[in-house]
């Protein structure tokens, strides 16, 4: 039985291991190939997007960087340059006589930008120069100069009655709102009327004190919120 069942399939053809040894070998190295050195075409091309995803942001960039201006640096973060900034004017006194920036010269001087009507700023910002200028020696030490931002309401005599109020010598000026504005330009200060004006804060204006010492040129400001020590320290480097 045994040699009968041989006989019946002996002429089918036998697959020898050493061929089908080699042909597996040949699809697995086939199968490597296309993995590993041959990836398909989608990947190749997400690649490639992707890449030039990469460079187009990196133009983009560069582009950002040359076009927006940079920040500025130096002393005109903090304050306008000293060759550019003050220089003279002329403005009309408390006694309603015109009032040269040349009887500023020869001693230092804080110029101060408000207005009469003010309710907090504009008094607590003198009084304060007053009881620096007592620290600092006296009144001889330096001049008060109060300029006002509203001539439309801040005539000779406002001005004079208001610089009377601190009882200590200040120089308040007024002016045509043509003079006004041109000292306003000259000293960089800010000022314009509220858009929800109150009682006492009809005016936004800049609220700092600037120091110029005898030959007129700027030298430093003091802020609102600056501590006294801070504050008596530069009018002391002033007068000194």
């Amino acid at each position: 039985m045994i040699s009968a069942g041989r006989d019946k399939f002996a002429h089918v053809p036998l697959l020898r291991l050493d061929s089908f040894s080699a042909w597996t070998r040949r699809q697995s190295s086939s199968c490597r190939l296309v993995t590993q050195e041959n990836p398909p075409r989608s990947k190749l091309k997400q690649v490639r997007l992707f890449l030039w995803l990469i460079v187009a942001l990196a133009v983009a960039g560069a582009a950002a960087l040359l076009l927006i201006p940079r920040a500025a640096t130096g002393p005109h973060t903090s304050a306008p340059a000293q060759s550019s900034f003050g220089g003279p004017f002329t403005l009309i006194g408390s006694d309603g006589t015109p009032f040269s920036s040349a009887r500023l010269a020869g001693e230092p001087y804080a110029i101060y930008f408000g207005f009469t009507r003010c309710g907090d700023v504009c008094p607590t910002t003198l009084s304060r120069m007053v009881k620096l200028r007592n620290q600092a020696g006296g009144e001889d030490k330096f001049n008060i100069v109060f300029v006002t931002i509203d001539p439309a309401n801040d005539g000779p005599k406002e001005v004079g009655q208001y610089a009377g109020l601190f009882n200590s010598p200040i120089i308040g000026l007024t002016g045509s709102q043509a003079q006004i504005d041109k000292v306003k330009k000259q000293y960089g200060i800010f000022a314009e009327p509220s858009h929800h004006p109150v009682p006492g804060k009809e005016v936004e204006h800049s609220a700092l004190v600037l120091l110029f010492d005898r030959d007129g040129k700027f030298q430093t400001t003091i802020s609102p919120d600056e501590p006294d020590a801070a504050a008596l320290a530069k009018v002391m480097l002033l007068v000194g």
